[in-house]
């Protein structure tokens, strides 16, 4: 089974730190197959080659990331991967010059404005669409330990937000954002995306945005829950985890026929919340007992329950080190937030530039400030670190 990565990153005012609308200097640079435009100018996406071997997606990952960080350089900005930017933007939403995006500007307003935020999501061979949107359900309930590992977004517009990931929250309120339901196949959940857009909710299919869903142009099953990720080595860990959880739903789908639906949708719901409030620095909702347990333990159950999946692939040793790699440094949330409380916002901002471009226990010496960089970083500052 193959598997691909779709990256959103930021892009950034060196000096400043704040996201400027300038995607378009960055992508004249990059090749156009490989990069891409999003809602905002402030933000670029890329798109990995398909990958059997996870070592394989991991260097596509790392040299994408290097293009990328010379691409902004050369004109004087940065990228950073990261659910939320930690420092407020001066100027308003700047959409992208592109129709659709237009569209969805003027029709969900302050939802589309406030769109700046970054995610990561990962595609999973599937042999047909009945497949995807059957396996969708069965692999629902283990989502938010997907999302806790990535969790990177507890600062907005300067301050902390008290969640590990408040871009969940964001992207949450558009109307097609959160858990998907239950369909029988694909033709009825093509039924039910149709629906959506002759009600003039979407404008099209491309706009529903389900923690996991069908394709919309490839024969993929894709996860969409995460936050953009600083370190490559999550993104590959998340995608290791997916590939088997979507294993063993086609393995229970082969073997039982109809897909078992282990969660309510409002359940799942509230365990997505949990996961964005807490990352892995607090308790996650348990699949399996619908009790609040540490994220550990939650991960740890999860990974004895792939590894049959996980070995089959040849990944097992990978992700068990990932693993246990990430559960030892803490989620990404936890280190931005250790930034901010020991430096600033512009070290914070460095931190994950950095992390983005590979680099590994980045902490920047203090660097002289022009009154205007100054000014902007105290208008930024946190509130209610940690709380």
């Amino acid at each position: 089974m193959r598997i691909g990565v779709e990256e959103e990153f930021h892009v950034l005012e060196v000096e400043s730190g704040l996201l400027v609308p300038r995607a378009d200097a960055v992508l004249q640079r990059l090749p156009r197959q490989a990069f891409t435009t999003e809602l905002h100018q402030s933000t670029v996406e890329s798109n990995s080659g398909v990958h059997t071997s996870l070592d394989d997606l991991h260097a596509d990952l790392t040299e994408t990331r290097r293009r990328l960080d010379r691409a902004a350089a050369s004109s004087g900005l940065a990228v950073m991967a990261a659910g939320t930017a930690p420092l407020a933007s001066a100027d308003p939403a700047h959409p992208t010059a592109d129709a659709r995006y237009l569209h969805m500007t003027e029709e969900y307003r302050r939802v589309a404005d406030e769109q700046l935020i970054c995610g990561a999501q990962v595609h999973v061979d599937v042999p047909d669409r009945d497949t995807a949107v059957r396996a969708m359900c069965v692999v629902a309930p283990w989502l938010p330990v997907l999302l806790a590992l990535s969790a990177s977004s507890p600062l907005w517009q300067g301050a902390d937000t008290g969640y590990a990931s408040w871009r969940t929250l964001l992207w949450q309120r558009w109307p097609t954002a959160g858990p998907a339901g239950c369909y029988a196949n694909a033709a009825e959940y093509d039924a039910a995306v149709q629906d959506f857009v002759r009600a003039g909710v979407i404008s099209d299919p491309g706009m529903i945005y389900y923690d996991v869903r069908p394709s919309s142009h490839l024969r993929t099953l894709e996860l969409r829950i995460c936050d953009a990720c600083p370190r490559a080595e999550t993104v590959v860990l998340i995608a290791g985890l997916f590939r088997a959880l979507v294993t063993e739903a086609r393995e229970q789908l082969r073997t039982h026929g109809e897909p078992h639906c282990a969660g309510r949708h409002e359940w799942l719901r509230g365990a997505a919340w949990r996961a964005a409030r807490s990352g892995l620095e607090g308790p996650l909702v348990d699949p399996e007992t619908h009790r609040e347990a540490p994220a550990a333990q939650v991960l740890h159950k999860l990974l004895v329950r792939l590894r049959p999946a996980l070995e089959a692939h040849g990944d097992w040793d990978t992700v068990r080190a990932l693993a246990h790699q990430a559960l030892a440094d803490g989620s990404a949330a936890r280190r931005i937030r250790r930034a901010a409380q020991d430096e600033d916002l512009l070290a914070c901002v460095d931190m994950l530039v950095a992390e983005t471009r590979g680099e590994r226990g980045h902490r920047s010496a203090p660097r002289p400030v022009d009154g205007a960089r100054s000014a902007a970083a105290r208008r930024a500052q946190p509130q209610a670190i940690g709380r």
